[in-house]
Order: C-alpha cells, then sequence, then structure tokens
C-alpha cells in the first residue's frame, strides 16, 4: 500500500481531502452509456427487459417477474445453518430499526393555532439488490426490513438474472426474500432495471398493455457506476436513496492496535472491488511497518487475491501517517468513509470527534464485517465522501414528514395583519387577499384595501 506522510501538516479539510483520492467513478461517461437503456425501457415492454437481460446477463429469463413457485422452491433448498443465519441477522437488524419509528408531534403555535407533523411512508418502494462479483443476501434484509418497518405498503425487489439459476435470480437473494415476506421479485439489473423502476413494465403479450410492473415512488440499495447513473439520471421521476459508490474503509488506529486484525479489516472490504477503497490513519510508525507485512502476508492467501492486491495498491488505497490522535480524527473526518473504524486505547472517547461517516465501529471486537451481516446496523451506507450530507439507509429513508396545519378564526384573525404585510413585501397581494376575504365583511383590513404595498 502507498504511504502519505502528513506529519507536521495540519491542513483544512478541503486540503486533506485533495489529498486523498478515492477510485475514479466517471459518471458522465457512464450517463451517455445509458440514456439508450433508459430510452428503451421506457418505450419498450417486458421483451425490451429480457434482451437487455441477454445482452448484459447472458441469459433471460422466462419472464421479468420471478413466480412465486421459484422464490419457494429457493427457501426450501436453502441450508438450514445459513437460514439460521439469516433468520437472526432479520431478527437483529429489525430490533436495531425499530427504534427509529417517528412518532406524531402536535405543536401548540398560538391558541387556536397548531401544527401537526405525521410520518407518511411512501406509497411503493424498488429495492435493488447486486449481483455481481458477490451475492448480497444481506443487502435484501438492509432494504427491506426499514421499508417494513416504516410501514410501506407495496415492496418490489430487483436483482440481475443468473445463468447459474435458469435466469432467476440467485437462490440465496430469493430464499431471503421468502423469509421476509417478499413476493414481488423481478430478474432485471443494472440501469434498466432502475428504469424499469422509475417507468414501469409493460406486457409484451396483452394488447391492452397491462402493466407487468407498476412504478415505483422510491428506489434504494447500491450497484454498480451504471447503477447509480441511472439513479442520478432519473432522480425526481423516482426518489433515491444515494448514489452509491465503491465501497470503502478507513481505520484510525494508534499503537495498541493489532497490526493483523487492522491488516485484515482492509483486505476484507478490498475484496468487494478492484476499486475499493482501503485507507489507514495512524500516528504509529510501528503499526505501519507490522501492517504492510501482515497485508502482503495475508492478501496472497485469500480467495479473491488479485483483486485484493490491485485494490489495495491503487490510488483510492493508502497508508497515512500522522502527528497524532487528534490529526487522525480530523482527516477521518474530512475523508467521510463509508465505514470507519477506530482502533485506538479509548474507541468511545474518539467517537465523540467523528462528524462524518457511514457508520462507525468502535474497538477491536467490532469489525465492518460485524456490521455487514449481523450488527444489526444498516450497511447501505454513503460512499465518495457524501456522508459529509448523507445518512446511511434507514426507517427515515422511506418516511415523508408532512404537516397539518390547523387554525382556527380567531387565530388567524390575529395574524392576519402579518400576512397580508409579508405578502405584499413580496409584490404577491392575491397572498394577502386570501386571507383578507375572510374577514371582508367586518371590514377589520382597511390598509389592505388601500393597495399600498
Amino acid at each position: 500500500m502507498r504511504e502519505l506522510d502528513l506529519r507536521g501538516k495540519h491542513l483544512s479539510k478541503s486540503e486533506y481531502q485533495s489529498l486523498l483520492p478515492r477510485a475514479e467513478m466517471d459518471i458522465a461517461s457512464a450517463l451517455e452509456q445509458i440514456t439508450p437503456i433508459l430510452d428503451a425501457v421506457q418505450n419498450g415492454d417486458e421483451n425490451t427487459l429480457k434482451q437487455l437481460s441477454l445482452k448484459f446477463d447472458g441469459v433471460a429469463p422466462e419472464s421479468i417477474r420471478v413466480p412465486q413457485a421459484v422464490i419457494d422452491s429457493a427457501l426450501q433448498e436453502l441450508a438450514p445453518a445459513l437460514k439460521a443465519v439469516i433468520l437472526e441477522s432479520i431478527r437483529r437488524v429489525r430490533t436495531v430499526h425499530s427504534d427509529q419509528r417517528r412518532g406524531i408531534t402536535n405543536t401548540k403555535v398560538v391558541d387556536g393555532g397548531e401544527v401537526e407533523e405525521r410520518w407518511i411512508p411512501v406509497d411503493r418502494v424498488g429495492l435493488y439488490v447486486p449481483g455481481g462479483k458477490a451475492v448480497y443476501p444481506s443487502s435484501v434484509i438492509m432494504n427491506a426490513v426499514p421499508a417494513q418497518i416504516a410501514g410501506v405498503k407495496s415492496i418490489a425487489l430487483a436483482s440481475p438474472a443468473q445463468k447459474e439459476n435458469d435466469g432467476w435470480p440467485n437462490k440465496t437473494i430469493l430464499a431471503t426474500c421468502a423469509l421476509l415476506g417478499i413476493t414481488e421479485v423481478y430478474a432485471m439489473g443494472g440501469a434498466q432495471a432502475i428504469a424499469a423502476f422509475a417507468f414501469g413494465v409493460k406486457s409484451s403479450v396483452n394488447e391492452d398493455s397491462t402493466q407487468v410492473l407498476e412504478p415505483v415512488d422510491l428506489v434504494t440499495g447500491p450497484g454498480n457506476i451504471y447503477v447509480a447513473a441511472a439513479k442520478r439520471a432519473l432522480r425526481g421521476k423516482i426518489g433515491i436513496d444515494s448514489e452509491a459508490g465503491p465501497t470503502e474503509i478507513a481505520i484510525v488506529a494508534d499503537e495498541t492496535a493489532h497490526a493483523h486484525e487492522v491488516a485484515a479489516d482492509l483486505i476484507s472490504q478490498a475484496e468487494h472491488d478492484t476499486i475499493a477503497a482501503a485507507i489507514l490513519i495512524t500516528d504509529s510508525l510501528e503499526l505501519v511497518t507490522e501492517v504492510q507485512r501482515e497485508v502482503s502476508l495475508r492478501a496472497a492467501k485469500t480467495k479473491h487475491a488479485a483483486r485484493i492486491t490491485e485494490a489495495l495498491s491503487g490510488i483510492q488505497s493508502a497508508i497515512v501517517l500522522t502527528d497524532d490522535l487528534q490529526q487522525s480524527l480530523a482527516i477521518a473526518n474530512a475523508y467521510a468513509a463509508e465505514h470507519l473504524e477506530l482502533q485506538v486505547a479509548d474507541p468511545r472517547k474518539a467517537s465523540q470527534e467523528i462528524r462524518n461517516a457511514g457508520a462507525v465501529f468502535l474497538g477491536r471486537f467490532t469489525p465492518v464485517s460485524l456490521g455487514d451481516y449481523l450488527a444489526g446496523s444498516n450497511h447501505v451506507l454513503p460512499t465518495g465522501g457524501c456522508a459529509c450530507h448523507s445518512s446511511g439507509l434507514s426507517v427515515q429513508t422511506f418516511l415523508r414528514g408532512l404537516h397539518f396545519v390547523s387554525y382556527n378564526e380567531r387565530a388567524l384573525r390575529e395574524i392576519a395583519a402579518g400576512v397580508i404585510a409579508f405578502a405584499n413585501s413580496e409584490d404577491l397581494p392575491a397572498h394577502g387577499e386570501a386571507v383578507a376575504t375572510r374577514f371582508e365583511s367586518t371590514g377589520e383590513l382597511p390598509s389592505y384595501k388601500s393597495g399600498n404595498k
């Protein structure tokens, strides 16, 4: 891994960010490439999705919607031990996310005037679960459970067709859907899946253009650069959670950290993709030496050694040497990693300084891998520095706050002149007239009638 010595350089947030580059994501180029796909899906039908699946996934499903019998069969074939683990993950994620429910807030502004805030779930969501270099039943859980707790009534899920499963999505993904009670599942992936969620899909058989897939209001879930580009292109037509990029791990460590554990955690996230980012931030020269040695030894022995080695040697990965813990934490805040581990003497105290991260893992017994599967936290997290302004997937993602405003006659009368003054100051007199007309019979607002601005 390359080394970056920042000792003696106490820089601004933007200066730190410029020194810690991420993998290149040419969204603009990807947008150009997917535009014909988006147009084809919008103007096509189910056959269009099948043809795109054959082109990009090497297999076309019999239908884009997965039959319930196929989903049920996948559950029956699921190994009991794996089923138990998946169920435990569901239980833990439900436990954590159940505490994210939002209540109703009723605020009395004045006597007779109140504003009530209710959190209303979106009507229909599309969950995307990737199926490229790995299989992600965990992502089914992370997307579906918060949506269910939020109270979303209509949930559809898409995952790419697999040659190994007769054109249906991966069997473990289907089995996890069954365990969660998700029955509307589609064999489609990439930008075309996001487009199908946005525009819906018409039948290629029925002349009355029956919808095989009804459009959704919101799409969540990670994916490759083309999925991210499709989300960007269709945002507005649909709501999205984020444009997820390559996975990232940053580890802030001091002399108390164990080099073999730090190395293993860096390798674990590099396993995702050749452009995955792994950053170690430390003030310990001895740890740097030991981690470099451990990374070399361990990476070579892993199943995906070539992929991991390319990721760790890429420009997006580095070991950053600092003066002290305070500088390390400042750099971590500037980087705003998707996953941030604090392997320091007092991780809880250090965590008080963290403002920007997708999720923070405290201490040596809380590796990112735990959060990926069984911590109960959500692993659909902001990447690419978006943790400076965005949160990970949660129940809140699927809710909208609606204000219900109620004023009686007396409360409106007391503030009517103020509303009219505001409206006139903005040169929108009809706004004020909408208030004044309610009191015309009493003649209480002559100043508004004068037409003075």
